[in-house]
């Protein structure tokens, strides 16, 4: 079939309804009621002569053609953004998008420069939108593959091939306790050398099993996807954690925290910039310069 604008404006709803996992969602990112993205998805299936998606009281589930042409699409209006982009680039001037995807709970770390870096690339480059979101690292590095995201700053434990790595600075994590706990009100020379293993952890799921070995795991730990969930075990009192000492400081100031005795050559945790590799949009490549230059990184 011949694609025309009508036909991009319905993929563009489609993917809106997929990357937020169904209808209702995807109303506040398209500015659109859920009757009209419904009647969309329902003309882009005539259109196109098959079945997207299933969508009712159980929820919004892709069919299998549904998928293919899902990733069909990404691939198509992500090529398409890159030559609007290079059309912009001759003309001299940068529009378009730059999407920008970072993991949780880091903005409350000093070295964490990112509002920098987006105030000075905006100021170069107003006619872009700065689109960012809160991902799993996982999520980041796989959504910059398929071209959902352009950019991504995070812990990475587990690398994939494709992406360029540039360690910006490290993030640096300690072993804590919540009050209702039984060693938080031990005193630290009672905790030298103390076995923590005895007791039951919060671990980061998409730690590295390398990172997760160093540690002894065992049948009581917990796991989870994101720092605050992990933050929030921990403030229980039920188990212990590995946290990052800037989230954790307002906590233990708070008296709801102990920073326990703990030495571990895996509490360091590199945050990186990751892009694709290979030639990138000026868009990207200003960004990534923007944020590189207040880390003294070329």
């Amino acid at each position: 079939m011949k694609i025309t604008g009508t036909e991009l404006h319905l993929l563009n709803v489609f993917n809106s309804v997929v990357r937020n996992s169904g209808m209702s969602a995807a109303q506040v990112e398209l500015g659109l009621s859920q009757p009209t993205i419904s009647n969309h998805i329902t003309a882009l299936e005539e259109r196109l002569g098959v079945k997207l998606c299933q969508r009712g009281r159980r929820g919004f589930l892709l069919t299998e053609k549904g998928r293919i042409v899902h990733e069909m699409s990404q691939s198509l209006l992500a090529t398409m953004a890159a030559h609007e982009s290079k059309l912009a680039e001759l003309r001299g001037s940068l529009v378009g998008h730059i999407k920008i995807a970072a993991v949780d709970c880091l903005i409350s770390d000093p070295n964490f420069r990112l509002p920098e870096a987006i105030r000075a690339f905006v100021e170069a480059a107003p006619a872009v939108r700065v689109e960012l979101t809160i991902e799993r690292p996982q999520d980041i590095l796989s959504g910059i593959l398929d071209g959902s995201f352009d950019v991504g700053i995070g812990g990475f434990d587990n690398l994939v091939s494709g992406l360029d790595y540039q360690i910006i600075y490290h993030e640096r994590h300690a072993l804590y306790c919540g009050s209702p706990h039984v060693l938080f009100d031990q005193p630290d020379n009672s905790l030298t050398g103390c076995d923590y293993t005895g007791f039951a952890w919060a671990h980061r799921r998409y730690w590295s099993r390398r990172r997760q070995r160093g540690w002894h795991l065992s049948e009581k730990d917990t796991f989870v996807q994101e720092i605050e969930a992990q933050m929030a075990l921990v403030l229980s009192g039920a188990f212990l954690g590995l946290l990052p000492e800037h989230a954790a400081h307002p906590h233990v100031k708070a008296g709801k925290l102990r920073r326990l005795p703990f030495v571990d050559p895996n509490l360091d945790v590199p945050i990186n910039l990751v892009s694709r590799k290979g030639p990138r949009p000026a868009t990207i490549d200003l960004f990534r310069k923007d944020i590189l230059s207040l880390y003294c990184c070329k």
